[in-house]
């Protein structure tokens, strides 16, 4: 039994969402789904726990996020009939999504997928700022058989283009998109035994963790941030070298594309992401120091996984796709906000409605009612209320106070008063839904 002295506590590495700051997720969540409706998206809405061996085998074996960080647990057997089970809470969607596209056969209509998500995922990692072990993305898949077009540049290039359109839409400011092409899964083969090889001198030099890497998945050595590795990281041998002429090409069309759409990249040649299932096309989008990310500025990253599906034992299905942290993009949002001398928090309500005395409850709910269903934003007092404090109650989440007295409910002329100018007029009931629809265009 729980100890009343010693209540409960969400678990470390988790939270709560609460209002305001709720509001400000289902804004931006509304927003991603308006802007890919507008590319031709659909919604996929995957389990949170799959088959342990979907990420062992998608995600790969020797990863961080499989080795280290996974929620996997025995899934015991309830009847004879039954068998255990290893299931683990998803750390990363794409492999779900690309399950569900074998499962489904989605790749039998021989069309174009292009799907997203917004969800939680799971990860077991060292909490810190904007990293929580149950955190939230927004994700894209965009896949099917090399007939719909799914291997084409000119996908690579749309999805950048979008995320551009949507962290512009957000009002995220100063983003930067850096490139780079990781190429085919034979390129990466040639590539991961040259780094094998120039690691193998120095790696004692390094921090354990890249050490460990060095071993196991030296493409991640690339991705460290450990500051005394720089100079050593900087020195090993660049992907770009290593890349045959059909990859080249592809990045060469993937920038043409982004060239004529105007949206602004720079190519890092360290940009290579850890998981296995990557090919081809890598990109990050970074915000600025001072957007509330601390020292690690990554906002949001994906790239092409060209064998993905045959990896999962499914056909070939050439995708991309990207994953937004929105715990990342949420602080980004709150920080420049504040930065600008703003606020990021939830826009006030229309209205609140103060009954004067509780005979005027029922009308006032009544009112709120009409207001309402005339598409204002309402919250309604109670009459019990003094009238101070309905104006302080009213202020702290309306734009207008509607004071509801015995006169008020008789003549249906109300009184409402304007918190920004201080204005208090008088206005008929069946006026008040077109006055503040107007005021709100």
């Amino acid at each position: 039994m729980s100890n009343p002295t010693n209540p409960l506590k969400a678990v470390r590495g988790t939270r709560d969402l609460l209002p305001p700051d709720s509001a400000l997720w289902n804004h931006v969540e509304a927003i991603a789904r308006s802007v890919f409706a507008r590319y031709g998206f659909g919604e996929i809405r995957t389990p949170i726990f799959e088959d342990t061996q979907l990420f062992a085998r998608g995600v790969g074996e020797e990863t961080d996020i499989v080795s280290k960080e996974m929620y996997t647990w025995e899934d015991r057997a309830r009847a004879q009939s039954e068998k255990a089970q290893s299931l683990t809470l998803r750390p990363e969607n794409t492999a779900g999504v690309v399950r569900a596209y074998i499962e489904h056969k989605l790749g039998d209509s021989g069309q174009l997928q292009k799907l997203y998500y917004i969800g939680p995922q799971f990860r077991r990692e060292r909490p810190q700022r904007g990293r929580y072990r149950q955190f939230w993305q927004i994700g894209v898949e965009v896949l099917g058989p090399t007939s719909s077009g799914a291997e084409s540049p000119l996908r690579d290039a749309e999805i950048l283009e979008m995320l551009a359109t949507l962290l512009d839409e957000l009002g995220v400011k100063g983003w930067q998109l850096a490139l780079n092409s990781v190429g085919s899964s034979e390129d990466r083969k040639r590539y991961n035994a040259a780094l094998r090889e120039a690691l193998a001198p120095i790696k004692h030099q390094m921090c354990e963790d890249n050490q460990r890497r060095a071993e196991t998945n030296p493409l991640r050595v690339l991705d460290s941030k450990e500051p005394n590795d720089q100079a050593l990281i900087d020195g090993l041998p660049k992907i770009a070298d290593y890349l045959d002429d059909s990859s080249r090409e592809h990045f060469a069309q993937v920038r043409a594309a982004l060239d004529a759409c105007g949206v602004a990249y720079t190519v890092n040649p360290r940009l290579v992401r850890g998981l296995d299932y990557y090919t081809r096309t890598t990109f990050e989008f970074t915000v600025p120091d001072g957007s509330g990310l601390g020292t690690q500025n990554a906002l949001l990253g994906g790239g092409r996984y060209d064998g993905l599906s045959e990896m999962l034992g499914g056909p070939k299905a050439p995708g991309i796709g990207f994953a937004i942290g929105e715990d990342r993009l949420i602080l980004t949002l709150q920080a420049q906000a504040e930065a600008a001398g703003g606020s990021a928090a939830e826009k006030k309500l229309d209205a609140y409605i103060a009954p004067m005395g509780v005979e005027r409850n029922a009308a006032a709910l009544a009112l709120a009612r009409e207001l309402r269903r005339a598409g204002l934003s309402v919250e309604v007092g109670d009459g019990s209320f003094r009238l101070k404090k309905s104006f302080e109650a009213a202020d702290r989440v309306a734009r207008h106070i509607i004071i509801l007295g015995e006169d008020e409910v008789k003549s249906g002329i109300l009184t409402v008063k304007s918190f920004a100018t201080g204005e208090q007029v008088k206005i008929a009931s069946t006026e008040i839904a077109s006055r503040f629809g107007t005021e709100n265009q």
